[in-house]
């Protein structure tokens, strides 16, 4: 089994558009809703309040529109609401596995809990033009994700599938001799609401607000926040059944967010008889993350 660890600098990926401060008279003009938000600060610079959802929300929807041409772009307020810059960054990763492997044309993306927002499939779409499936659990969270990929003309681009078995991640939706060229997943990161939302508290209390009412300035649902176990479990449950489908996917990969885990995920892949294992961190801000990735072939 080869190992690889990738450290990049403490910035986005080198494509990303999002590398600079916001241009919030360009994403204003973009989206006009986005003015009811903006307020100028001590420095004397305009920004917006990170921890109103609200706000959060049209300023995503706002970046999507200005550099993605993404004009659709809604969902529940209850549903989690991805940062555009941090998603943007597994694609360009991704891609950059993706290059390193010779391939070029016909690439086909699994999303593994794409949810409402459909997000990794949009960035994808309009970065490289990806064809994918996104998969999930939550049908409602689908037929909205659906709503989204018609309403901006790419039905012919990206599907989706149903994961009937809540226990299951690709067993059920991975079709017998189907090919991809990755998988790709952000797992739910904690064990229960209770961890959840002592997540949250400290968060806010961090950013001097009031804690009386949680309120998840990026909100999420049940699916999306938690599985039995957290992130840990989720993760071993992939790599086992990545093993099933060894032969039917280049690559597999998912975010991992606590660097605590890689070491016991690399002694679990080498005992499937993973070929290939990859470490991407990723540094955003005051936030680190890493990509792994490995492969049977």
């Amino acid at each position: 089994m080869t190992e690889t660890t990738i450290k990049t600098k403490e910035h986005l990926h080198p494509k990303n558009k999002h590398a600079q401060e916001y241009d919030f008279d360009f994403l204003c003009h973009e989206n006009s809703d986005l003015n009811d938000f903006i307020y100028v600060n001590k420095f004397n610079a305009k920004t917006i309040d990170f921890a109103n959802p609200k706000a959060v929300k049209c300023l995503n929807r706002s970046l999507l529109r200005a550099y993605y041409d993404i004009d659709y772009w809604d969902f529940s307020d209850y549903n989690l609401c991805p940062p555009i810059p941090g998603r943007v960054d597994y694609i360009h990763y991704l891609a950059d596995l993706i290059e390193a492997s010779e391939i070029i044309k016909g690439v086909k993306i699994l999303d593994i809990g794409t949810g409402a927002t459909c997000i990794y499939p949009l960035l994808g779409q309009a970065e490289y033009g990806w064809e994918f499936v996104g998969v999930d659990v939550d049908e409602d969270s689908l037929n909205n994700a659906k709503q989204i990929v018609i309403k901006n003309g790419l039905a012919d681009k990206i599907s989706f599938r149903f994961q009937q078995q809540v226990s299951n991640i690709l067993k059920g939706v991975v079709l017998e001799g189907e090919q991809f060229t990755a998988t790709m997943c952000n797992p739910p990161f904690y064990k229960s609401e209770e961890e959840a939302k002592a997540a949250t508290m400290k968060k806010l209390k961090g950013l001097n607000k009031d804690t009386t009412q949680l309120i998840r300035n990026f909100a999420g649902t049940q699916n999306e926040l938690w599985y039995k176990g957290g992130e840990k479990a989720f993760l071993h449950n992939y790599l086992y059944e990545s093993s099933l489908f060894k032969n039917q996917s280049i690559w597999f990969t998912s975010l991992v967010s606590k660097k605590d885990l890689i070491r016991g995920l690399k002694v679990y892949l080498k005992k499937l008889g993973a070929t290939k294992v990859q470490v991407i961190n990723m540094e955003q801000g005051n936030k680190t993350s890493r990509v792994l990735a490995w492969s049977f072939l």
